[in-house]
């Protein structure tokens, strides 16, 4: 065989590899990137039913930001919108509170998220905390925050005015808190964990913009839900998802005994009343109605106070009769279906203690 020849095959031969080489490449499939994941933290603003959540969603999917998964312990709770619900909307909690008792922590273990979307002061500025106590709170959020996701992209509003017609001050004190926000988040905000200050107050106007002073409206929620738009895509062009974990084996266990129990009706509801916050003289509370077996298509739930009373409500519709107040569906939030729920919330004046709470179908 001359020269020639063997040089002639051995370069056909690396083309055949090169060839080989790029067929093989082509024939592996690239491993599709985990969605972001996405809390939405905050209060009665957030949760009950946060309609504004739903409008964000549907913008961002409409927009192309389609891996995404919004997450939280709390699910979807109506606005007759098809959206991804899940959400750390905590009605009546105090940021204060949360942080002091650590409850973020076991949120964010459940959930892992890689970007928090942080509203979430409300019923602190309603509680006369002060700015300093509240941005000691944010702090200890983000330090759990990053304990979870050394990475998270986290997202902060400056509130959105806080002007019950039972609180004069509350006003002046939201526009304190969210002037001292803008510096707070400039000196925690790192590279690696960016801090950004969403403006959610400048052209909010609560007389048209909710239905108490307090919660927003038709008009509120777009404002909202434009607001965050711009600020969360910002982020998800340039995060990074949390790799998912492999999943630990599963360990054989020896069945029990099947308990023996009576089947609950399949028709109605139940009621879980819970007081998210107090002070001498004063309260705020929240109402979980779930849905048995039978969806429901209107709810009405009566609460007697012997020895306090209901001052205002949201995401329902509130008739007081003595020491009882009935409270009903609000327009987006009466249709249930089978086990789900909904939560509402109100202002009480003396005490909190119930003598009864019963919930039915409307």
């Amino acid at each position: 065989m001359t020269t020639q020849l063997v040089r002639r095959l051995a370069g056909a031969l690396a083309a055949l590899a090169l060839l080989v080489t790029g067929a093989l490449a082509l024939a592996v499939p690239t491993a599709a990137a985990d969605p972001v994941r996405i809390m939405t933290l905050g209060d009665s603003i957030t949760g009950n039913p946060g309609c504004w959540r739903a409008l964000l969603w549907q913008k961002l999917q409409q927009t192309g930001y389609t891996n995404i998964d919004m997450v939280g312990t709390l699910p979807a709770q109506g606005c007759g919108v098809t959206h991804d619900g899940d959400n750390e909307g905590h009605g009546g909690y105090l940021v204060t509170n949360v942080a002091a008792q650590g409850q973020l922590v076991g949120w964010l273990s459940a959930t892992r998220p890689d970007i928090v979307v942080m509203h979430f002061a409300t019923n602190d500025v309603w509680s006369n905390k002060s700015p300093q106590e509240i941005l000691a709170a944010w702090t200890t959020l983000v330090q759990q925050m990053r304990a979870s996701n050394p990475a998270m992209k986290i997202l902060v509003a400056q509130i959105i005015p806080v002007a019950p017609s039972s609180c004069a001050d509350c006003p002046q004190r939201t526009i304190a808190l969210n002037a001292a926000i803008p510096a707070w988040a400039a000196g925690l905000s790192t590279s690696a964990s960016p801090i950004t200050v969403v403006d959610q107050w400048t052209g909010w106007n609560a007389a048209t913009d909710t239905s108490d002073g307090v919660h927003p409206n038709g008009n509120g929620i777009v404002k909202l839900a434009d607001r965050w738009y711009p600020a969360l895509t910002a982020a998800l062009n340039g995060s990074t998802p949390t790799p998912t974990p492999t999943a630990s084996p599963t360990p054989t266990v020896s069945p029990s005994p099947s308990p023996t129990f009576t089947m609950p009706p399949a028709d109605g509801c139940t009621a879980t009343y819970t007081v998210a916050s107090q002070w001498p003289g004063g309260f705020v509370a929240t109402v979980r109605v779930t849905a048995r077996a039978v969806p429901l298509a209107g709810w009405k739930v009566a609460v007697t106070l012997p020895n306090g009373a209901v001052a205002n409500a949201w995401s329902s519709q509130a008739v007081t009769s003595g020491t009882t107040t009935t409270f009903s569906a609000a327009p987006w939030n009466g249709s249930v279906p089978s086990g789900g729920s909904i939560e509402f919330g109100f202002q009480g004046t003396g005490s909190a203690t119930t003598s009864a709470v019963t919930c039915a179908r409307a």
